[in-house]
Order: C-alpha cells, then sequence, then structure tokens
C-alpha cells in the first residue's frame, strides 16, 4: 500500500514533498510504523511480518553475521535499516551487507540516517503479506542502483531467485540448495534447508 504524489497524513500531520531528511525524521516520528519510499516520492506502508517470516529472516541474517565477523570486510543490517539510493527513493531490504570501502567513505551523519549508498548485497524474503511480483520488481531496483548480488527467498513456494549486476536472473526451484555469495560474499554459504 502506498501514498501518492508524496503526500501523506499520519495524527492529524500533513506530509508533502519531503526531502529525504525530512523523511528520515517522518519515520522516526512515526516508528510504530515501517515505511519506504520510491524514486518517484511515493509513500509505501509495508505491513509487519508474521512471526514464522521473522524467524526466517533472522536465520539468515545470522549466517550473514557470522560469516562477517569471521571475515570482517563489511557491514551488515537488518530489516529495519534504511538506505537512500542513487535514483532517489530510500529502501529497506530484509538483510544487506555493504562493504568496509563503501561505507568508511561515508561521513559519521550520513551513517546515522538512511545511508545515501546501495548495499553490493541484499537478502529479500517474501512474507505472506507481500506479492511476488513487487519483490521481483524490488529486486530489479536493487541491482539497477548498484548492488552485485541479490536474493529474493521465496519460502512460500520454496524458491529462490538470485539476482546478479550483469542483469541474469537464476531461479532455484527447491530449497534442497545452498546459495552461494559468489564473488562478491566469498565463501559465504546459504544452506536453504534451514530456512524449511
Amino acid at each position: 500500500m502506498f501514498i501518492s504524489n508524496n503526500t501523506c497524513i499520519i495524527k492529524g500531520k500533513v506530509f508533502e514533498e519531503m526531502t529525504a531528511e525530512e523523511f528520515f525524521h517522518f519515520c522516526l516520528e512515526n516508528d510504530e510504523l515501517s515505511f519506504e519510499r520510491d524514486e518517484k516520492g511515493n509513500i509505501i506502508f509495508m505491513p509487519p511480518t508474521g512471526s514464522n517470516t521473522g524467524n526466517t529472516n533472522s536465520e539468515i541474517i545470522g549466517e550473514l553475521v557470522i560469516w562477517n565477523r569471521k571475515n570482517r570486510l563489511g557491514k551488515t543490517f537488518e530489516s529495519s535499516a534504511g538506505f537512500t539510493l542513487p535514483d532517489s527513493s530510500q529502501r529497506s531490504p530484509g538483510a544487506a551487507w555493504a562493504s568496509n570501502e563503501k561505507w568508511n567513505a561515508l561521513t559519521d551523519a550520513q551513517q546515522k540516517v538512511f545511508a545515501p549508498i546501495c548495499p553490493e548485497f541484499i537478502v529479500e524474503l517474501r512474507s505472506k503479506s507481500d506479492r511476488l511480483q513487487f519483490l521481483q520488481n524490488k529486486m530489479m531496483m536493487w541491482i539497477s542502483n548498484g548492488a552485485h548480488l541479490a536474493w529474493l527467498i521465496d519460502p512460500i513456494e520454496q524458491k529462490a531467485y538470485i539476482y546478479r549486476k550483469e542483469g541474469s536472473i537464476h531461479i532455484v526451484n527447491s530449497f534442497d540448495a545452498t546459495l552461494s555469495g559468489e564473488d562478491v560474499l566469498v565463501d559465504f554459504k546459504l544452506d536453504l534447508n534451514i530456512l524449511k
């Protein structure tokens, strides 16, 4: 669900034509709700996920954190972290990783808001409230904004979609498989069996 024309009324207050900084403060003021904003300024309400989806996302993030602690090559982010992308949208992936090089190039002030970067690695997890087409479009958006590798994991159909920076998409048709971080997260593996 989204409100178009970049206008939103919450708690009797009208929000219109917000800058990135104003949108960040809008999210802070309404922290009981989750929002994204697309490249046209449309505000997208993100419904909460079910407990099962939250658990599954925790498993994915846990594996990513363990890999990152061992390698210390970047920063990991969970689903409440937002980023301001090159297309001017503000988005929150289910899980993400950004290299130290990209993260350390930001100022302290930029790191404290919706950081103006696109993480190199993205994971989106489909919940029962998500339309598959919406998430597939979102994956293309991540790639077009600079993600190198992005996984759309669909526990409903037990499929995974792998998006790569050169534009290829590979579909894994079973959770009896292991996903690879390829050359983005070298030696990172996710056994989809743990998500069943």
